[in-house]
């Protein structure tokens, strides 16, 4: 999915930001260029690490990708209350799920799982 906006973001870099009612001029594009990068980088990172079985190699990335997708909720909702359509709430509550998902299965239940297979 990350790797498919870093895409759309630099093909047609107005698409995404239309999807809330927020207009992209050219020369706003980047912007977009930026965010296009950042979520490449975010992409390689999870995609490089699903086969790492060491929980102290792992818990940084899993934390990184935490902060990223918390903070961007935490943005979306500042975008919300600054104007921008109420259609981000869904992807509000997609990175909510994820920040959950990667705290209980990655950091929680992983460092359990890969514990009991040293054992």
């Amino acid at each position: 999915m990350t790797f498919a906006a870093a895409l759309m973001l630099i093909v047609s870099p107005s698409v995404i930001p239309s999807t809330v009612d927020v207009h992209v001029t050219k020369n706003e594009y980047l912007l977009c260029y930026l965010l296009a990068a950042a979520e490449f980088a975010i992409a390689y990172l999870s995609f490089s690490s699903r086969k790492i079985n060491d929980f102290a190699v792992l818990k940084p990335i899993i934390v990184t990708l935490i902060i990223f997708h918390a903070t961007t909720l935490a943005l979306e909702i500042v975008a919300i209350t600054n104007g921008v359509s109420l259609t981000l709430l869904g992807n509000i509550i997609a990175r909510a799920v994820i920040v959950f998902m990667f705290s209980y299965f990655g950091l929680y239940k992983g460092k359990r799982q890969m514990a009991m297979s040293r054992a």
